[in-house]
């Protein structure tokens, strides 16, 4: 059963999804408060492990950014799931370029917030009508300016074939294609949108319109 953090400035909202998760016996929340800080002062003072997911509030009244929290959490060692009322595309942007996995609203059902809680936590891309919102029309945010090359290796890459297979598949050597998703990390760390695991490529490539919103491949 994973385990779940809630940062929200909201006492409610936190109760609320604490209550979901027993009551479904979906997760073990073991940190619920107020902000990024205090959770890692939880974890300094506990020895704690990292929470499996971190459910965090876009915009907490604390001062600090989106930015500061997404990346102080994901360097933690967590997965983050943005939990907002998704109304301010340019800050979620912002949280999926510093790492966040995904986002889901406060207007979805306890349901989908599980659901979306369950995807991250195992290490699966969370792709849903908020985070494409967010996204769409973006082109500083969604052109990495890959090569045609670089595009074919990572689609095939990205949905599920070793390295080994995709060099096979497009008849090159396997130097040649390992050097391909190097550059292709490189462009996207280069754009604000790290993307150093498989998960995370494959993320990118939905984003980019690479591969299929259901992990199928592009034609394009």
């Amino acid at each position: 059963m994973s385990r779940v953090a809630l940062i929200d400035d909201h006492e409610s909202v936190r109760l609320g999804l604490e209550l979901a998760c027993e009551r479904a016996n979906a997760c073990t929340v073991v940190f619920s408060g107020s902000t990024v800080g205090e959770y890692l002062e939880w974890r300094a003072s506990t020895g704690s492990t990292p929470a499996d997911v971190v459910v965090l509030d876009l915009t907490l009244g604390d001062g600090t950014t989106v930015t500061e929290n997404v990346g102080a959490l994901v360097g933690d060692g967590a997965s983050v799931v943005i939990h907002s009322v998704a109304d301010r595309p340019a800050a979620v942007r912002e949280a999926l370029a510093a790492g966040a996995a995904g986002v889901v609203s406060k207007s979805s059902s306890l349901d989908d917030v599980l659901g979306a809680i369950r995807t991250v936590s195992r290490g699966e891309a969370l792709n849903n009508v908020e985070w494409a919102s967010a996204v769409e029309g973006d082109r500083a945010f969604a052109d990495a300016q890959l090569s045609v090359r670089e595009r074919d290796v990572l689609r095939l890459y990205a949905t599920g074939l070793p390295l080994k297979a995709v060099a096979d598949r497009l008849g090159v050597a396997y130097s040649t294609a390992k050097e391909n998703i190097t550059r292709v990390r490189v462009k996207y760390v280069e754009v604000g949108r790290p993307a150093p695991t498989k998960v995370d490529l494959l993320r990118r490539a939905m984003e980019d319109g690479i591969v299929a919103s259901d992990g199928a491949t592009s034609a394009g």
